[in-house]
């Protein structure tokens, strides 16, 4: 388990509730992450609720929701700040699908990765960490993930072929902020419900490790690339 009751809020949101157990984070109109790409706009005002960290680790979590809205969304998010910053989320297009997105912030310039699909009642991810490199996948059960994306935040420095293949990961050198967070981008409001938060040492393998190659899913839900997990 890991208490969010120790987070700090970048733009606190008007009406929230933090235990030890669960957070539910109630979303105003008008609230967005993004950095230039495309639109050209630069937005940032969106409520999240942060953890720092030093280590290479894997965080997870389920998140419940009911949108009103197209835009609206909540997941995951990992924040250096205005302007490097990653983000994970299922958005509401319209009641035939939704996207399920990542959104990687490099130097003030946002990207955007989706996959349509029908929105489910509730989602989980996993968010792990090694030095500058991480990885995102998501669940609809809590069992069985699937890769999203790998990705890289420059602000944390470069990967070289030592840290590819190291096995526990080489300390990081750089402390960041990761967490939760929910918004809602035109005139719209929901509260988002975060459960089953954990956070431990990285179970994210290197390539290069025999494990990653096996093919009995023994030890992993699913033996695709950057999926595979440490024995508990």
């Amino acid at each position: 388990m890991i208490d969010f009751r120790n987070g700090s809020w970048i733009f606190e949101p008007k009406k929230s509730f933090v235990s030890d157990s669960e957070v539910c984070i109630t979303t105003e109109p008008e609230t967005d992450f993004w950095q230039r790409s495309y639109y050209g706009f630069r937005k940032a005002n969106a409520p999240a609720l942060l953890l720092e960290s030093n280590d290479n680790f894997t965080f997870s979590t389920a998140v419940e929701f009911c949108y009103q809205k197209q835009f609206d969304q909540c997941g995951v998010i990992l924040y250096l700040d205005d302007e490097n910053w990653f983000k994970a989320s299922i958005e509401y297009e319209t009641a035939s699908y939704s996207r399920l997105g990542s959104v990687v912030t490099n130097h003030g310039y946002s990207d955007w990765a989706t996959a349509d699909l029908q929105l489910p009642e509730k989602i989980w991810y996993r968010l792990s960490r090694r030095g500058p490199d991480f990885l995102i996948e998501s669940s609809t059960n809590g069992t069985h993930f699937h890769q999203m994306r790998i990705f890289h935040i420059h602000e944390l420095g470069g990967t070289s072929k030592e840290m590819a293949s190291a096995n526990p990961p080489i300390p990081a050198d750089k402390s960041v902020r990761f967490g939760l967070y929910a918004y809602s981008p035109l005139k719209s409001s929901f509260t988002a419900k975060f459960t089953n938060m954990n956070y431990g040492r990285c179970q994210w393998l290197p390539h290069s490790d025999p494990e990653f190659h096996k093919k009995d899913g023994s030890i992993f839900n699913n033996p695709s690339r950057g999926m595979v997990y440490k024995r508990s």
